[in-house]
């Protein structure tokens, strides 16, 4: 019969030649460069790149190439290819089935006219004409309309213009003002009688349609972040990095959490957030149901409580029995019940320190990823320069740095998710709850020491007067360290994104023998 530490050994760092200081003697080991540009640039395990960042320039340039494919498909003007392609969701093939199918239909639907409606030649008629918006008369020569015979001053089409594009995206589908006309208004007419802040504001509604109505598109979540991110849906790692350094996840769009699944990011995001679970607030104002241990304030004058559903356990605020009816008593001092009383209160603080436990890791390793990747701009802005001049080094041999901050950054990130899915193991699966904690332990002190060399030991080299020997041990010991924690936390992402199906084997293995 296999023992269980059988399986712990099969994730130790036994392939791996280390030494009591967290040296590699193989330098080969951490070399992190596969020449492999196709592949994502994990810092744990690494993944086939799934996905496309693109600049606005970049989507522009996409959006010029289906514009002038209609146009030459079509022989249409690029203004009607607009309206088309804006109509069908950019979507080229589709702009081509509906037109052939049933041109007619398709320019009917969407106010295209084939030709203008010419009543008479008013190019340099002084004839007033009506305009059916300010009610005013003006010489036709100066009125302005879409081709459908419906002119506007142009004072009103400004306003028109103007009011359409501060209600937002929906100006990309402008009408003739003209009730019951459908002519649209295409973008030539709102580049010669808008002002230039409204044709910005209209192109920038024009460039992110491209990418809202496209499901293998979305734009990058970072505040201020102009990137957008073209996906290869069904494929690979959700983890998307953005050019801005922002890394998030393409399915709930929250900060990238592999290996931890998004329900299980969901309901702890949730739980964070809900003023309920406010550690401090818990513990003063609420008492735990006494069916499901949920905390519960009391928001009403009687003691009469109903907790949530789907639990509605009704009971008394005070003594915390059942309650049967208004004629409940709880007035006289009992024992027993008040043993009960405690009894409860110790398991609401078992669930509320558990709690506790889980939030405040998961809490600070989010702090010191954020402080980590200050230290990697730090480093790459001023202190690079620093080291080269002191130790006298190129700066591809300064490289190794970089890469442990970029690790260190990226493991805390893991870490931090890793605690929001203990929280949500169940405690009554040991050996699953058991293997996890082996390998979350191993991965989170790796990390530590490698953070410790990568914050603490190079400070020492940075403030030296002359280059020394010990800078190359420092250099042996940090890349040293960096593929000893990568390896960690391989083992422990790979056992995750697995459901830690290696404790349910073993275990299998053993009831068979």
């Amino acid at each position: 019969m296999d023992s269980d530490d059988d399986m712990y050994d099969s994730y130790s760092d036994q392939d791996i030649d280390i030494d009591s200081d967290g040296y590699i003697d193989d330098d080969n080991n951490y070399n992190c460069d596969d020449g492999n540009n196709d592949v994502e640039s994990s810092t744990i395990v690494p993944h086939k790149k799934n996905y496309t960042v693109l600049s606005e320039d970049d989507l522009r340039g996409r959006q010029e190439e289906d514009i002038t494919e209609v146009c030459n498909v079509l022989s249409i003007s690029r203004v009607v290819a607009s309206i088309l392609l804006l109509r069908y969701n950019w979507s080229v093939v589709q702009v081509h089935e509906a037109w052939f199918a049933d041109e007619e239909k398709v320019r009917s639907i969407l106010g295209i006219m084939e030709k203008p409606i010419v009543q008479n030649d008013y190019q340099n008629s002084e004839e007033l004409t009506f305009c059916g918006i300010c009610l005013e008369n003006y010489p036709r020569k100066i009125m302005i309309d879409v081709g459908c015979g419906h002119p506007f001053c142009s004072t009103c089409w400004n306003g028109y213009i103007d009011t359409a594009i501060k209600d937002g995206p929906g100006c990309l589908m402008l009408r003739c003002p003209e009730h019951k006309c459908r002519v649209a208004v295409g973008q030539d007419m709102i580049n010669m009688l808008a002002s230039e802040e409204d044709k910005v504001k209209f192109s920038n509604y024009f460039l992110r349609s491209y990418v809202e109505v496209n499901k293998k598109m979305k734009w990058c979540p970072a505040p201020g972040c102009s990137y957008a991110v073209e996906f290869d849906i069904g494929s690979g790692s959700y983890d998307v990095y953005c050019n801005c350094k922002h890394c998030f996840c393409w399915n709930c769009i929250e900060d990238a959490h592999s290996p931890v699944d998004c329900g299980t990011v969901a309901k702890w995001i949730f739980k964070n957030n809900d003023e309920s679970e406010n550690v401090q607030w818990i513990l003063a104002n609420s008492k735990a149901c006494p069916k499901c241990n949920r905390p519960i304030q009391k928001n009403e004058g009687c003691m009469h409580m109903t907790c949530r559903v789907p639990c509605q356990y009704e009971f008394c605020w005070l003594c915390l029995a059942k309650w049967i009816s208004y004629d409940h008593k709880c007035n006289s001092f009992d024992k027993e019940k008040q043993e009960g009383e405690e009894k409860i209160k110790n398991m609401a603080k078992t669930l509320l320190d558990r709690y506790t436990h889980y939030y405040e890791r998961w809490a600070a390793n989010d702090k010191s990823r954020l402080k980590a990747m200050e230290d990697l701009q730090k480093m790459q802005d001023v202190n690079i320069d620093k080291l080269r001049s002191i130790q006298c080094q190129l700066q591809s041999q300064l490289k190794f740095i970089a890469d442990a901050w970029v690790q260190i950054i990226e493991c805390r990130r893991v870490l931090k998710w890793t605690y929001a899915y203990g929280y949500y193991l169940s405690e009554e699966d040991k050996a699953k709850k058991s293997f996890f904690e082996y390998l979350q332990g191993q991965a989170e002190a790796g990390l530590e020491r490698l953070h410790q060399c990568a914050e603490k030991e190079l400070e020492v080299h940075l403030n030296a007067d002359a280059p020394s020997e010990e800078f190359n041990e420092f250099r042996k010991k940090l890349a040293g360290l960096t593929t000893v924690t990568r390896n960690y936390f391989g083992n422990l992402v790979q056992a995750l994104e697995n459901g830690l199906a290696d404790v349910d084997s073993h275990g299998a293995s053993e009831q068979v023998v």
